[in-house]
């Protein structure tokens, strides 16, 4: 019986991008700002709808390199469900982190947990906007401008999601995104950071560039976070077809929907009015007094019929050896966040999903 894989890489037409590397090839120039890296900038922030966009060569550097910017120090409140690159940048900048719980309707950090969090070293809110589902962003803000907090967003999920037609990214002080070959859109590995002005955006250039400002002038102690003119035409082509990719998505989760929805102790996020979703993943949850299968009993029977689903996010941060001891990581400080790590299954979703391996999947999941 053929793999049905939990995801599948949104590749562009080869011979299309063969044509881009012989112009990269004719150019001989490869890296450093070159002239598909800035048409990618460019392009991203007309699809994205958003002012400023500077790439990065992976997801989690502009994580690391947004807290630098914004000089954060002390503590920031975060979630403790999400990938553990969250987490690790504020680690890496020293930072502390402190969790808080989940909303169980979104997955997203609960704005009702964040003020009894704060403390006086607390500097900045990182939220994440977990399976592209957009994060209260106007409570979440209230709370930092209440004391004088800033926000990053980790949007890595949520490439192209809007609310009321406006982007989830123009949120908070900066957001974030992954590129990676299992997103959306990706540009094999990659990255960027979303900012509001043009002064902030030219100070991240630098940092991601070694902090160079000049051939002789370094401002900053950058280091390097370049993505080459390879992945750059690359990424130009993948936005060609990212919105077809979306659709075949959506057709995918609406599959899904109608097929597991009398299915009793199985749970699934439905589309959010006025959000354009970008149906980055498909979770559900398991219930397992009324489906009659723990989460895991079904996951690997899953896996003996050739389905890969992913338990993500499963452990929570907060579980790894590097944060347990944390205070904030006592499982009694995060109740929603346990029971929803310990009963979630993303399904297969991607672009190349047929009907027929949909329904498989469903079948694998009623029988």
């Amino acid at each position: 019986m053929e793999q049905i894989t939990v995801t599948s890489p949104l590749l562009p037409n080869l011979d299309e991008f063969n044509d881009l590397l012989k112009e990269i090839w004719d150019s001989k120039w490869i890296t450093n700002n070159g002239s598909f890296h800035k048409r990618l900038e460019a392009a991203l922030c007309e699809y994205l709808k958003v002012p400023y966009i500077s790439l990065f060569t992976n997801g989690t550097l502009p994580l690391i390199t947004a807290l630098q910017a914004l000089r954060i120090t002390g503590e920031v409140i975060t979630t403790p469900y999400s990938f553990v690159a969250t987490t690790h940048s504020l680690w890496w900048n020293g930072i502390k982190p402190v969790f808080v719980d989940i909303d169980p309707a979104t997955g997203n950090i609960d704005p009702d947990k964040i003020e009894a969090a704060i403390t006086p070293k607390t500097t900045a809110i990182m939220p994440v906007h977990v399976y592209g589902q957009p994060c209260d962003t106007e409570r979440i803000q209230a709370i930092a401008d209440k004391y004088g907090l800033k926000v990053i967003y980790d949007a890595a999920h949520a490439f192209g999601v809007e609310v009321n037609g406006e982007s989830i990214l123009k949120a908070g002080d900066m957001s974030t995104l992954s590129f990676h070959a299992t997103k959306v859109y990706n540009t094999i590995e990659g990255g960027a950071l979303v900012m509001h002005d043009a002064k902030t955006k030219q100070r991240i250039d630098y940092l991601k560039n070694f902090g160079f400002a000049g051939e002789t002038e370094v401002v900053a102690p950058g280091i390097n976070s370049k993505v080459d003119e390879m992945r750059s035409a690359y990424g130009l082509l993948n936005l060609r077809q990212v919105d077809d990719a979306i659709a075949a998505r959506r057709r995918a989760a609406e599959a899904y929907r109608e097929g597991l929805k009398d299915v009793e102790g199985i749970t699934f996020f439905n589309d959010t009015p006025g959000v354009r979703h970008n149906y980055s993943y498909f979770p559900i949850f398991v219930d397992a007094e009324k489906y009659g299968r723990t989460r895991d009993e079904l996951y690997f029977a899953m896996r003996e019929q050739n389905v890969l689903g992913r338990r993500y996010f499963y452990p929570l941060i907060s579980e790894f050896t590097t944060y347990r001891g944390l205070p904030s990581a006592a499982p009694d400080n995060l109740p929603v966040a346990h029971r929803m790590a310990n009963s979630v299954i993303c399904l297969p979703m991607h672009h190349a999903l047929s009907i027929e391996d949909v329904n498989r999947v469903i079948n694998c999941i009623k029988n």
